[in-house]
């Protein structure tokens, strides 16, 4: 029924293909699954790798371990949380399909920024770039004031989900974003580029401007795709 994977695989391949055959159908609902032994013999891995697969499907709500008696499929319909598989993610292809992702993400985050910041808001905005700024200047990447402006955009729209999606992306983006932030750092012209972006999309939500935010950071995003790729990441 299931592929064998290689024992040192992540617990999140043995979850995936779990999930896979439960939305098949092969295990009713309410039904119980096979054993720990059994499941780590079909999977060719261990115990433990089971367990932890197991114990991400209780927490996603698609099975309920019941004291004594076994794992069971929950009757219900559960609500999945979005999970992306992060082997395939960092393939070159997928990167720039979660990079276009993050555009349009990105994009109406500005937008909505532009049309309903506070004072406040365009303040921390502000103190977000300066950061940046500052980092570039004594030397450093600037990654973590990168994502911190990015941040304090979605922060000015005032929708938590827009903080969670972003979060999300930017996990499996992590590591592109280290080396294209360090080689736009070294770059005079990458890094003139990038705080050009940057106070567009600021001047765009400054102004009250949906429209010309959702352009400059769409441009922003755009451009960012292409550094990395001349860094050689996707």
């Amino acid at each position: 029924m299931f592929e064998k994977i290689p024992a040192r695989a992540l617990s999140d391949t043995v979850a995936q293909q779990l999930l896979k055959q439960i939305d098949k159908g092969s295990f009713a609902r309410g039904g119980k699954l096979p054993t720990e032994a059994v499941l780590a013999e079909q999977f060719g891995v261990s115990r433990t790798v089971i367990r932890e697969a197991i114990s991400r499907l209780k927490n996603e709500g698609v099975v309920e371990p019941r004291q004594g008696s076994g794992v069971f499929i929950a009757a219900h319909g559960a609500i999945r949380p979005l999970r992306i598989d992060y082997a395939e993610a960092v393939e070159a292809g997928s990167v720039w399909q979660i990079l276009a992702l993050r555009r349009a993400i990105e994009a109406e985050v500005a937008s909505e920024a532009a049309m309903r910041r506070s004072d406040a808001d365009m303040r921390s905005i502000d103190a977000a770039l300066a950061r940046i700024d500052a980092a570039v200047a004594e030397g450093e990447d600037g990654v973590a004031e990168d994502v911190a402006f990015h941040r304090a955009i979605a922060v000015a729209t005032g929708n938590p989900y827009f903080l969670k999606t972003l979060a999300f992306l930017n996990q499996y983006l992590e590591a592109g974003t280290v080396v294209t932030r360090r080689n736009e750092a070294l770059r005079e012209d990458f890094s003139r580029q990038v705080r050009e972006e940057h106070a567009a999309v600021v001047a765009a939500i400054r102004a009250g401007d949906p429209m010309a935010a959702r352009n400059a950071a769409r441009t922003h995003m755009y451009n960012a795709a292409r550094r990395l790729a001349e860094a050689g990441i996707c």
